[in-house]
């Protein structure tokens, strides 16, 4: 208990960490129109992973029935930025430093999640397709609205 705890308040503290590094980088247009286009959108990709990070660092802490789950989703969602990235389907508004961050994070909480290393609710092969799903749902979402 006491190192799943550890981990995560290491993943809260990533999290926030870069909330607060991703929410400072938004630049807020002028005029109302402005918040209609895609380029305003993509600047909450990086947030919504950070955000992601974050309830999953918080299921973990508080060793709730779906940890499993949501720590896959956050990884399978890390991890496909840097890989759609490298595949030229979009340009990934992540900066580097929270590109290697992200991913060491993502490949732990994937790890964490399918080995059920905290003996949480063990993560059937429905939830482990979905969150692939769900992770690439994010990502097409905030790089091709």
């Amino acid at each position: 208990m006491k190192k799943r705890k550890i981990i995560a308040l290491l993943f809260l503290i990533v999290g926030l960490s870069l909330s607060v590094a991703f929410i400072l980088k938004i630049e807020f247009p002028q005029g109302f129109e402005a918040y209609f286009k895609r380029e305003y959108y993509n600047q909450f990709g990086p947030l919504s992973i950070s955000v992601e990070l974050l309830i999953a660092g918080y299921h973990l802490f508080i060793g709730h029935k779906k940890t499993n789950f949501t720590l896959a989703i956050f990884g399978f969602t890390a991890l496909l930025d840097p890989l759609f990235n490298q595949m030229g389907l979009f340009n990934s508004t992540v900066p580097l430093y929270g590109t290697i961050i992200l991913s060491i994070c993502a490949l732990l909480s994937l790890w964490l999640a399918f080995a059920n290393t905290f003996k949480l609710k063990r993560l059937s092969n429905l939830e482990a397709i979905f969150s692939i799903v769900l992770g690439v749902i994010v990502e097409l979402f905030f790089n091709y609205l």
